[in-house]
């Protein structure tokens, strides 16, 4: 009995260590080399300066910018809270939120029917994109903050437009940080 208790005493101890501590620093050995940008979280800096993530949403609430889908990730694009809202479409919590995001975004009810996304909170919370749509959308009231023609900033959106992948995997999509970036190299705004 004392010779089978310390060989899975041994197993155990053998697979704890190669599977919990020598396979993860091999993997992430080999995705720093080969992927050294995806790996570390595919940063985006400006002028040196860290202002986000290809993958993670931000807030962007000022008027010359173009804003993010809603995050259900609690305070803002909290990647450490990451989680859909999971509120049923009759649950009147989601219908009063869905009703103030369109309120914000077409005050006057004049802009016609509100894209989807820029509404509801993606599955993670943390979407960084919109839909084209949803870009197009928003394209009035950024080129009246920026001062600048719309034929302009409808130009942009058309830039930025990710196809699907392999032409069949997903919807077509715009990231909005860099998005945004880019509007404040077109025309620069005074904040965020």
């Amino acid at each position: 009995m004392k010779k089978h208790i310390i060989t899975a005493v041994l197993y155990t101890v053998i697979t704890a260590v190669l599977l919990g501590i020598v396979y993860p620093l091999v993997v992430a050995g080999l995705a720093h080399a080969m992927f050294p940008k995806q790996a570390d979280g595919s940063l985006i800096e400006r002028n040196g300066v860290l202002v986000g993530s290809h993958l993670i949403g931000q807030t962007f609430s000022g008027p010359g910018y173009f804003w993010s889908r809603p995050s259900a990730a609690g305070n803002g694009y909290d990647a450490s809270n990451s989680g859909g809202s999971n509120l049923a479409p009759t649950n009147s919590a989601l219908v009063s939120r869905v009703a103030a995001s369109v309120q914000t975004l077409d005050p006057k009810g004049t802009n016609g029917a509100v894209p989807i996304d820029l509404v509801t909170a993606s599955g993670s919370g943390l979407d960084p994109d919109i839909s084209p749509a949803g870009a197009y959308y928003q394209v009035a009231r950024v080129a009246a903050a920026r001062h600048v023609s719309q034929d302009a900033v409808k130009s942009l959106i058309s830039d930025h437009i990710i196809p699907r992948q392999f032409g069949l995997l997903g919807e077509p999509r715009v990231n909005v940080l860099e998005l945004n970036m880019d509007l404040d190299k077109l025309a620069p705004a005074a904040s965020k």
